[in-house]
Formats: structure tokens, C-alpha cells, sequence
């Protein structure tokens, strides 16, 4: 597999991570489809195994978000730009202190963001409590699935 394909199988991770914080975007499917472009790609068993992970670990959190609370974080109050500092806190928790960091790097990431935009922490607080009641809990479940599965894709690339 060439260098210019596995830019494009990031690209499109890339995409399905942003996809999964945008409301009507298939993230998730998008971080599938790019694992599978991968591996049809790739002969290596390596790549079929990352594969077959991948789809499990969508599964398992299918049934996860399904029976978390459904998604109503626009009623919520929520906004484009609380989605934005979600995402970039989760990244930057899975990054800066390997995969269990993304979960309170999303969390820090939507106090950051209602911190800065209300002013206070009690206000930053209920905010972030209503948001993850509303369904954040549902869409952090979610994004830290696809950043694991693209954490794996990254290792299994650069393993060669």
C-alpha cells in the first residue's frame, strides 16, 4: 500500500472522527469503511485482524449508545462550538494520556468551552452535567471507540 492510500485512509478516520460530533454525518461508518478500504488494500493478516477488531468494537458500542440516553443535545442547549472543544479535548486526552484520556478530555473539553462562553464554574458545571445527560455520555461513547480504532490503525501502520 502506497503512501498517498494510507493518506487518504487517515483522511477519511479523520473525517469519521469530526462525523461523529457532527449531527446527520455516519461517523462511525466512515471510520469502518476507511478500516476495510485499508485492509482490502493491505495483504498483510495484520490488516484483516484490525478489520475484524473494528467491526466488534463498533458493535459493542452500538449496543452502548443504545442503551444510553438518545441524543438530544440541541434541545439541550448545545452548540457547534461546544462539539468543537469536545472533540478537540477527547484527542488531546487520547493523545496525551493514552486511550482512557479521552474521556476526561471530552468532559474538560465541554467545561472549557461552557467555562469560557458563561463565565463561571458553577455555570460550566450544570452545563456540562445537562450535556451529558442529553446525550453526551452517548456521543463520548461513541467518538472514543473510533479514536481507539484509529489509535490501533496508526500503530498497525507504523508496526509495518
Amino acid at each position: 500500500m502506497g503512501v498517498w492510500d494510507l493518506v487518504l485512509v487517515g483522511l477519511v478516520l479523520l473525517l469519521g472522527l469530526v462525523g461523529v460530533l457532527v449531527p446527520g454525518v455516519p461517523g462511525s461508518w466512515l471510520v469502518w469503511a476507511a478500516i476495510l478500504w485499508w485492509a482490502l488494500k493491505d495483504p498483510r493478516p495484520l490488516a484483516w485482524w484490525v478489520l475484524v477488531g473494528t467491526t466488534v468494537a463498533l458493535l459493542l458500542s452500538q449496543v452502548v449508545r443504545w442503551a444510553l440516553p438518545p441524543r438530544r443535545l440541541r434541545a439541550a442547549g448545545a452548540t457547534a462550538r461546544m462539539g468543537v472543544y469536545a472533540g478537540a479535548g477527547a484527542f488531546l486526552g487520547f493523545v496525551l494520556l493514552p486511550v482512557l484520556g479521552a474521556i476526561p478530555g471530552f468532559m474538560g473539553g465541554i467545561y472549557l468551552g461552557e467555562r469560557r462562553r458563561l463565565g463561571g464554574h458553577g455555570e460550566a458545571m450544570a452545563a456540562l452535567r445537562t450535556a451529558m445527560r442529553s446525550g453526551g455520555s452517548s456521543v463520548l461513547a461513541e467518538l472514543f471507540t473510533c479514536l481507539l480504532i484509529a489509535g490501533v490503525w496508526l500503530g498497525a501502520v507504523l508496526h509495518g
